[in-house]
């Protein structure tokens, strides 16, 4: 009830009130290209672990049928290679859009700036001007989305892997029957 107290009597302006209010303190058209690229950055990441995940699910079934599973093994690896490459590629990509829109007086500031924030480790002592405060919130953002997704398909890829150990079946498709 204390809470429902507070909430009731608090002036909380409507969604429409704070977005307009917060749209105007940044004051800056720009943040919407990074708002826009965020997205698409999520859409490509989302195909490029797509790629990725169907490949291994095609090489290892291969592997399986072949009954070489030390292969497959290596492919998760490679797998995981790509999935961080794909990451610090982002990274390079958020640095580049920062770089272009001069948010940081150095390059390397930049990146170490878009590194830190995609990977949400803020260990910097970075000040940005009011226009660029938002910058932070949407680039960690595509870095949590982006390590979800690409945790989510490695979890996938390791539980074909473990799931080959357990079964003494020579049918890949009787695994997926048994789970």
């Amino acid at each position: 009830m204390f809470l429902i107290d507070i909430i009731h009597n608090a002036d909380l302006p409507s969604f429409g009130t704070l977005f307009n209010e917060i749209n105007t303190d940044m004051g800056n058209g720009q943040i919407w290209f990074m708002v826009v690229s965020a997205c698409l950055m999520l859409a490509l990441h989302a195909v490029a672990v797509l790629a990725i995940a169907g490949a291994f699910h095609a090489i290892d079934n291969v592997m399986t049928r072949r009954r070489i599973f030390g292969a497959s093994f290596l492919s998760y690896f490679i797998a995981i290679l790509l999935v961080i490459a794909i990451h610090l590629g982002e990274i390079v990509i958020w640095a580049y859009i920062c770089v272009a829109l001069k948010v940081f007086p150095t390059n390397p500031q930049t990146f170490y700036f878009a590194g830190e924030m995609y990977t949400t480790v803020g260990y910097g002592d970075y000040k940005l001007s009011e226009q660029w405060r938002i910058l932070p919130i949407i680039i960690s953002f595509s870095g949590i989305f982006a390590v979800s997704m690409s945790g989510a398909a490695l979890y996938t890829m390791m539980g074909a892997l473990l799931g080959h150990n357990n079964s003494n079946s020579s049918d890949p498709k009787d695994d997926y029957k048994r789970h």
